[in-house]
């Protein structure tokens, strides 16, 4: 195969990728079979000139002949894909099915490896699923009636299903195609295999995790919903069983434990039974919003329409020299909307969602600064703490009806005549109420925050404009604590529990998790052989 990088292409060029190989490549002409996108970014730094630029691999006829026609060619050369190692099945019996706790990406993705294998894993999910986790949510956002066990937090696909659905991931492994492969089987889009910074839409997400689901049961998976673990049984230090609702007890010796970064009642329960956790940073701050428009035309100077691009997004970092914190945009939404994402009762918490077509004309990020145990302790569940403090505040100044807090920039930098809140021009449901946000916000995240926003401003023309609106307060950037676990992936203090993805402090983001749960579960069917009942 030969592979082709930085082939540059301006977005308005018309042809098919394969006559543009040809043109660039004339020694390829009437040999190309087939050609892979592997990746497409998006180059604007020449604004309004914006090309695209291509990694591909090509499969030719006469390949090495190919390349000695080429001669010396930097970006082109011949390559041999990397297929991810096979699953061993491993021979230490197995004698109960395996408990998969959580179906986010990384419960989903392990139950789906476990059952592709034959292991036939339960899945136990304290949420509903995505239809009737749907319709709650949409209650909570259009009324205030809040439901704890059913919410953007809990319930199928896990937090991710109510997002921008953003597949962007630092981690490379040849897994990652293969897990990409299967969202794109079970409803993704396939641009996903290809596109630098990919995204599903909630809209889409939605599907892919039903279809997921009916091919996890069709292998002999089993699926329960409404299913909360309300304890880990161990005997001699090792797992030998759960407990469901407080009322149920399934015998099992091997946990995949994929419970999220907002399972609070579990950590503590994990904690109490043992499980060896650690504090972690993380970060905390607003969501801020614009119109799309103002971040389509500062970053490619003309309508991204006029160019058959989507919308525009960013990405800021700020390093602040006084404090030594850093302050940063993160689950930065196109097009999308602010939603409320509490999961506890007597908390506001705000995070972004953006359906497929992105198409809302408003753009909205989270703009948050790092924070670690140095800041709210270092008991593992003292970062839970934090984060429950300034939810709280949050809620009480919002009103205590799951209304959210919130100001224009002006407002928050102190700037004279500073226009207030307009309720009407901004997206989070069910309400906002005009608030100091430093108020909800410790003061060593504002202080950032406010040096953070005028140097932005300078990046992005109009970000920080006086009536740009922010909403507090955004916690939930990553799991507080870390579930320690050896090179084998088990837990360093109870043998058969497998912590894994973002909850476990071993992810961030739908990939990573994904990547992560599907590793664990390969990691399991390397020591246990197929359960006997």
């Amino acid at each position: 195969m030969i592979r082709i990088i930085n082939l540059r292409v301006a977005v308005t060029v018309k042809a098919t990728i394969e006559e543009i190989v040809e043109k660039k490549y004339p020694q390829m002409k009437g040999h190309i079979q087939k050609i892979h996108v592997v990746r497409r970014a998006v180059d604007a730094r020449k604004k309004p000139n914006i090309v695209f630029v291509y990694t591909l691999f090509v499969e030719a006829n006469n390949e090495e002949q190919i390349l000695k026609k080429l001669g010396k060619q930097k970006d082109v050369t011949l390559f041999t894909p990397e297929d991810p190692e096979p699953v061993i099945i491993g021979e230490r019996p197995l004698a109960h099915r395996p408990i998969v706790m959580g179906f986010g990406p990384a419960g989903m993705m392990a139950a789906f490896y476990l059952a592709r294998e034959g292991y036939r894993p339960i899945v136990l999910e304290r949420g509903q699923d995505v239809d009737t986790r749907a319709k709650d949510v949409e209650t909570f956002w259009k009324t205030g009636s809040f439901k704890p066990e059913s919410n953007v937090q809990f319930g199928e696909g896990g937090a991710g299903t109510f997002s921008d659905g953003k597949l962007t991931t630092r981690v490379t492994h040849p897994r990652l195609y293969e897990i990409s492969k299967y969202f794109v089987e079970f409803g993704a889009p396939e641009e996903i295999l290809y596109k630098h910074k990919p995204h599903v839409g909630t809209d889409k997400l939605r599907n892919m995790v039903k279809a997921m689901r009916e091919r996890i049961i069709e292998w002999g998976g089993e699926v329960r919903f409404g299913a909360k673990v309300t304890d880990v049984f161990i005997e001699n230090g090792q797992v030998v069983g759960v407990e469901v609702n407080q009322a149920e007890r399934i015998d099992t010796t091997l946990i995949l434990s994929g419970v999220g970064h907002s399972a609070r009642d579990t950590y503590e329960m994990l904690y109490k039974r043992g499980v060896d956790m650690v504090a972690k940073p993380f970060a905390i701050g607003v969501r801020i919003e614009h119109p799309q428009d103002v971040i389509d035309y500062s970053q490619y100077g003309v309508d991204p329409k006029s160019l058959g691009l989507g919308a525009a997004e960013y990405s800021l970092v700020y390093h602040d020299k006084e404090s030594g914190r850093t302050a940063y945009s993160f689950c930065m939404c196109p097009g999308g909307q602010v939603v409320a994402s509490a999961s506890e009762s007597g908390g506001v918490v705000t995070n972004g969602m953006s359906l497929y077509a992105r198409d809302s004309g408003v753009a909205n990020s989270a703009i948050v600064v790092n924070v670690g145990p140095d800041d709210f302790g270092s008991h593992p569940l003292d970062g839970v703490e934090f984060q429950r403090e300034w939810e709280r505040k949050a809620y009480e100044l919002g009103g205590s009806n799951f209304n959210a807090p919130a100001q224009t920039v002006g407002s928050f930098l102190g700037q004279e005549h500073a226009p207030s809140i307009d309720a009407g021009r901004y997206s989070y449901e069910p309400h906002i109420v005009e608030c100091d946000l430093h108020q909800c916000l410790p003061d060593y995240v504002s202080s950032v925050l406010e040096r953070a926003l005028p140097y932005w401003g300078r990046r992005i023309h109009g970000f920080d404009a006086p009536e740009i609106c922010m909403t507090g307060v955004e916690t939930r950037t990553s799991s507080p604590l870390r579930m320690e676990r050896d090179d084998n992936r088990v837990s360093n203090t109870i043998g058969g529990f497998y912590p894994m993805g973002e909850g476990a402090g071993y992810a961030g983001g739908i990939m990573s998790a994904a990547l992560d749960g599907a590793e664990t579960a390969i990691a399991c069917m390397s020591i246990y052989a197929k359960p006997s009942n």
